[in-house]
C-alpha cells in the first residue's frame, strides 16, 4: 500500500476521534487527534497511564506549533532550525481547553494533553509518513509510545503486543517504519526567559 493512501486512512480515522498505532521517527507511537478529550483518554486507557501526566505530541512545523502555544520562545525556534535528531520541546503557555471540558475544539489542544503548569511537549517529526499525516489533519497528533505504562518501549513493530495492536482502531502499514531511529527523543524545556533544562539527552 502505497504512503498517501496509508496517510488517508490514518487520517479517517483520527477525524472520527479514533486511536492509531504509527511508526514515527523515533519509536512506534500510539496517536490520536490531540484536540479531541475523549480521544486523549482512549489513549491513556489503552496505556494504562494515569491521566495526570501530560503526553508528547508531534506538529507538522513550527507555524501549526504557534497557533496551539500563547508565545513561542525566540529559543525554542532556533532549536527547531538547527535540530538535526529528534527533538521533544516543552512549550510554557498551551492553548489548551478547560479542565475537564471533554468536548473537541479545534483551536485549542485537549486540556488532558496538557502537565499542571500549563507546558505542553511538542516535537516536529523528521519523518515524511508523520510530517504529512499531521499536515494532512491539519492539527497535532498524540505520540506516546506503543507499551502499557512500565513496560519497556518496543523499538520496532515486531516488539508491540497483541494488547496494544488490538486496542487500538488502526494499524498503519508496518512496512513504513523505515527512517525511524528506535530510540525516545531528546526532551529539551524552554522558557520565554531564555531559560533551557536538558530533560532528556
Amino acid at each position: 500500500m502505497d504512503m498517501n493512501t496509508e496517510i488517508q486512512k490514518a487520517v479517517e480515522v483520527l477525524r472520527q476521534g479514533g486511536v492509531i498505532l504509527y511508526p514515527t521517527d523515533t519509536v512506534w507511537g500510539i496517536g490520536c487527534d490531540a484536540t479531541n478529550p475523549e480521544a486523549v483518554a482512549k489513549v491513556y486507557a489503552i496505556k494504562k497511564r494515569e491521566d495526570s501526566k501530560s503526553l508528547v505530541l508531534l506538529a507538522s512545523d513550527m507555524d501549526m506549533i504557534c497557533r496551539y502555544v500563547k508565545e513561542v520562545p525566540e529559543m525554542a525556534v532556533q532549536l527547531v532550525e538547527v535540530n538535526d535528531k529528534p527533538m521533544t520541546i516543552i512549550y510554557p503557555g498551551a492553548v489548551a481547553g478547560e479542565k475537564g471540558n471533554m468536548k473537541a475544539c479545534r483551536h485549542c489542544l485537549a486540556f488532558n494533553t496538557v502537565a499542571e503548569d500549563g507546558t505542553v511537549g511538542i516535537r516536529v517529526p523528521m519523518m515524511d509518513f508523520c510530517t504529512q499525516l499531521v499536515a494532512k489533519l491539519g492539527r497535532p497528533i498524540v505520540s506516546t509510545s506503543a507499551n502499557i505504562s512500565g513496560e519497556p518501549t518496543p523499538k520496532n513493530y515486531a516488539e508491540i503486543s497483541d494488547e496494544i495492536k488490538s486496542a487500538v482502531d488502526h494499524v498503519v502499514e508496518p512496512s513504513l517504519e523505515k527512517g525511524a531511529t528506535g530510540q525516545s527523543s531528546s526532551i529539551i524545556k524552554v522558557g520565554l526567559d531564555y531559560s533551557i533544562e536538558i530533560i532528556r539527552k
